[in-house]
């Protein structure tokens, strides 16, 4: 593919004419500063702050890192949904049942969703990432492959420290500034995070209650329905047509929801198109409409995506992702079939 190699190339070659235009890091994040303080943040709050960055090359390397495109939803789905994580996942469900009920009929979510994500996410909230929000960011927007986005959330994340809501040495993330037990970017965590147990900061590092109420309050804002589960996995009849499946490789959201309105159509429609259940049963006689999705190809397992597949993929648009997280939902309560 000397075309898309030639592509890569450039890529990798314009963050570093991009470096050269701005001098070092430490003149970067000056001039950083003289913008932070125009824009009116605290002196204080931006001295603290700048005085903290430093430049982390692991962040640009994994940034830059090209992903290998082996894996198959039969060697990633047990590895991120592996049996320790679905009994732990069935363990804090059951041990936060009050309060995951009380959060789902407030935001009209599923409570096996919310733990699913919060697993997925953060581990449970063990893992939440041990790099300096800031300066993690700082550091992509120097890089300058994308800058415009790191900067904004730069600003984003100093919006945040201003309101209160988290310590600078407590605001910690990954590599590239998601932060809390439910990995938000500082531009979600503005969006969608909640004060969910009342104490007037939403802190979704410490705290799990506000942890649960923010991923649901972002499902509830995406269109989450709650009459209905993610989707299904389907068996298709040995001379199906699969110019009815999603294509893959699309540009952005809005080309792949355009190619999902050509793909969805009804339960009934489909099972007179011979899907059937992993069983081979007919499918529910339900009035939902549902996209087909086929993140393996012909070759792989088949999904019927309902409505609730595209808030998921706002989320995280990734077929791998979101076939764990309604992977882990569905296991959470296949013991006592809730």
């Amino acid at each position: 593919m000397p075309a898309q190699a030639g592509q890569k190339a450039q890529t990798a070659a314009a963050p570093v004419q991009a470096q050269a235009n701005k001098g070092s890091f430490e003149q970067y994040t000056a001039a950083l500063k003289q913008e932070a303080l125009q824009k009116g943040y605290a002196k204080t709050l931006v001295d603290e702050v700048f005085a903290s960055l430093k430049h982390y090359k692991s962040a640009v390397v994994a940034d830059k890192k090209q992903p290998e495109f082996t894996e198959t939803l039969d060697t990633y789905l047990p590895k991120r949904v592996s049996q320790q994580r679905v009994t732990l996942a069935r363990k804090y469900y059951k041990e936060h049942q009050q309060e995951l009920q009380a959060i789902g009929q407030k935001y009209g979510v599923q409570p096996r969703f919310i733990v699913a994500l919060w697993g997925l996410e953060s581990s449970f909230g063990k893992i939440m990432g041990n790099y300096s929000v800031p300066s993690a960011l700082a550091t992509l927007a120097y890089d300058g492959r994308r800058e415009a986005f790191f900067k904004s959330e730069f600003f984003l994340a100093l919006d945040i420290l201003q309101q209160g809501h988290v310590s600078l040495a407590e605001m910690k993330g990954s590599w590239a500034g998601a932060m809390g037990q439910s990995q938000f970017m500082p531009s979600a965590f503005m969006s969608y995070a909640q004060d969910g147990d009342g104490d007037g900061q939403i802190n979704i590092w410490q705290s799990r209650t506000d942890a649960f109420a923010s991923i649901a309050n972002y499902l509830k804002t995406r269109g989450w329905d709650s009459s209905q589960t993610w989707g299904r996995e389907v068996k298709v009849p040995a001379n199906f047509d699969f110019s009815y499946v999603i294509p893959k490789g699309s540009k952005d959201r809005s080309q792949w929801l355009e190619w999902w309105a050509k793909s969805e159509r009804s339960l009934a429609a489909w099972q007179d198109l011979g899907v059937r259940t992993t069983q081979g049963k007919a499918l529910p006689q339900r009035d939902i409409k549902a996209a087909m999705v086929m993140p393996d190809d012909e070759h792989g397992r088949v999904y019927l995506a309902y409505s609730n597949y595209q808030t998921l993929m706002h989320w995280n648009r990734s077929y791998y992702f979101v076939t764990s997280v309604g992977y882990l939902a569905d296991l959470i309560v296949a013991e006592d079939k809730t």
